[in-house]
């Protein structure tokens, strides 16, 4: 027999009204909703203000988003005595890929733990996707809707929402490669897939509160 599921992962495509879903399925499920706290999270952790991550948009790169972030900060080590002694400040090395990845990967998994949590974003749906009590949600719409959204969002014409959304798009795909090894996504990395083209939030949230509780 299937196990409710305690751990929804909705990732969405910039202008697919993604955020939206994700915070109603938290509300009416009664979860925990995070988002940018996974990034802030990981930030601390390499001593990074959690800050300058929170200000920046979120579709761009995440790996380049948080080394760009930390390239503009100084990053000093806990001295050791030695250190202390001759007066001399230690310097910590620059993380690499594979420390941002294990690093990010973890602040997830330790939200996950928990239980009773919506987690938008960050591909949440990569890294938990061997849990049995995690449920996976891709939100998306065409390329039309989402130019139109966006455009009205942030009060853009059509030509700069259209190259806003191939930036973010790349962004993505970029960290689903880099991070993850996904050359390219597909529908059996998610349980459910949500067009909302013509389905409204509240119909995707019935969507994901129904199959989450009957899985």
């Amino acid at each position: 027999m299937s196990q409710p599921k305690r751990i929804i992962c909705v990732s969405h495509l910039t202008g697919a009204e993604g955020e939206a879903v994700a915070r109603g399925a938290a509300e009416r499920l009664g979860f925990r909703y995070l988002d940018e706290e996974i990034i802030e999270a990981a930030a601390e952790s390499v001593d990074l203000d959690p800050s300058v991550v929170g200000e920046v948009e979120r579709r761009k790169s995440l790996m380049t988003r948080i080394t760009e972030s930390m390239m503009r900060q100084s990053m000093p080590s806990r001295p050791d005595a030695s250190a202390q002694r001759s007066g001399v400040t230690a310097s910590r090395e620059m993380p690499t890929d594979q420390d941002l990845r294990t690093l990010i990967s973890d602040a997830i998994r330790d939200a996950a733990q928990e239980g009773d949590i919506v987690i938008a974003s960050h591909a949440a749906s990569m890294v938990l996707a061997d849990r049995k009590d995690a449920f996976r949600v891709l939100v998306t719409a065409s390329q039309k809707t989402r130019v139109g959204r966006v455009a009205g969002a942030r009060n853009l014409d059509a030509r700069q929402a259209e190259k806003l959304l191939a930036e973010e798009d790349a962004g993505r795909a970029d960290y689903l490669k880099r991070f993850h090894s996904i050359e390219l996504e597909l529908p059996i990395h998610y349980d459910l897939i949500l067009n909302t083209d013509d389905l409204a939030p509240e119909r995707g949230v019935d969507l994901i509160v129904l199959a989450a509780k009957e899985s």
